[in-house]
């Protein structure tokens, strides 16, 4: 799984919202807003291939969470992030 090329993290009063680059990833009918967690695993796996238990083990080396919490927040949040087609 990878980030796609042309999405990029940014900050806008204060919130983390995902913004494409280029014509191809314009939708202005839909925002894609990160709280601070998520923001936290977009920037660490920018520009590179990752799994779902990646983004557990990162939520665990910076959160005290338990395993299973920090699995289960993954798997939400990567289906929000498929649905909204920033993965691949």
């Amino acid at each position: 799984m990878k980030i796609k090329d042309g999405f990029i993290l940014r900050t806008i009063c204060g919130e983390n919202i995902v913004v494409g680059e280029g014509l191809a990833q314009v939708n202005f009918n839909r925002i894609l807003s990160l709280n601070e967690s998520a923001a936290y695993l977009w920037q660490a796996v920018t520009g590179k291939e990752f799994t779902p238990e990646d983004l557990t083990r990162l939520l665990l080396e910076r959160y005290e969470v338990t395993e299973e919490r920090a699995a289960a927040d993954v798997e939400t949040l990567l289906k929000v992030w498929t649905a909204e087609g920033v993965v691949e």
